[in-house]
């Protein structure tokens, strides 16, 4: 059984402070990793750069900070959720926002309840009731939509769907990440969590990055200062805090409960993709928005236990 943690009210709280704000971040950076990937730098050298910086940062902070052991277990377990939910996700996330729009990858990556939902039952033999099972179905109706309805505007459709199919991949390894890492981030402070995650991650990145960090447009053009702007941005807010607050909040509520408040990404992202230019509001985008959102709603909900 997983190790459980008794959490006050106060402290559960928190905890969604930290995931709603780590979510908010996440969605405006959304909007920020289309403009550094169409403009800037590759998705490769995107990844290469966050996650040695946030190595360098994580175990800057644990020198200042309380020192804990941690078991060879745990350490895979950190290892294997690092490059889940750091490597995995932020490549495949800047992957996706090379050939599809901010909106239509948020709409997608709402759908990580389900998947963690999903995850739960195959690994975990978690039933899934018939309320649940219509919400996944509801959902996938949503996504469903999006895809029959990719392509539309100025993205070639073979594109969209190349994003599309980067953006499904990319909420499964992020509901893994945090199917994962519950038990460890109850076990550990976030400092701990993130350091040894990044270090694997950035280990892992950097012999395949390193090259194309050094020759990115960001690099080589004469007016950086756009382009430094909003990679500073990636960097202090959605590497440094976003990451420090994820383990954080799974410390104090469950993943399923920090999965629900991703559906604030996209409606953070698509605002902001929208009074940017970055995409158009169209009829099929509010509807598979609400089909997504229903349908997590019902996985997600929990009826209150009647006193005794």
């Amino acid at each position: 059984m997983p190790e459980r943690r008794i959490v006050s009210t106060s402290e559960s709280s928190q905890g969604v402070v930290a995931i709603v704000v780590a979510n908010t971040i996440f969605g405006l950076n959304i909007p920020v990793t289309k403009a550094l990937v169409a403009h800037w730098m590759t998705p490769l050298a995107y990844t290469t750069i966050r996650m040695v910086f946030g190595a360098f940062v994580f175990w800057g902070l644990s020198m200042v900070t309380r020192s804990e052991r941690v078991t060879s277990r745990d350490l895979g377990v950190m290892a294997l959720g690092g490059l889940l939910g750091y490597v995995g996700t932020q490549f495949l996330f800047s992957q996706s926002l090379q050939y599809t729009s901010p909106v239509v990858y948020s709409l997608l990556m709402a759908l990580t309840p389900v998947f963690v939902l999903l995850l739960a039952a195959v690994f975990l033999r978690e039933s899934i009731p018939f309320r649940k099972a219509l919400g996944i179905l509801i959902s996938l109706a949503g996504a469903a939509l999006i895809i029959l309805m990719g392509g539309r505007g100025t993205v070639p459709r073979g594109d969209a769907l190349l994003g599309i199919v980067f953006a499904f991949l990319c909420v499964l390894s992020y509901a893994g990440y945090l199917v994962l890492t519950r038990t460890i981030s109850v076990r550990y402070q976030p400092v701990t969590v993130a350091k040894y995650m990044f270090l694997v991650s950035a280990l892992v990145v950097v012999p395949f990055g390193w090259s194309d960090s050094f020759s990115t447009h960001i690099i080589s053009s004469t007016n950086v200062l756009p382009g430094l702007l909003l990679l500073g941005f990636a960097l202090i807010f959605s590497t440094l805090l976003a990451f420090f607050l994820m383990p954080y909040a799974l410390r104090r509520i469950e993943a399923t409960t920090a999965s629900v408040f991703m559906n604030l990404q996209p409606i953070v992202a698509a605002v902001v993709a929208i009074l940017v230019g970055q995409d158009s509001l169209t009829w099929d985008k509010p509807v598979a928005l609400l089909l997504v959102l229903l349908g997590v709603f019902l996985v997600t909900f929990r009826r209150p236990s009647k006193a005794s």
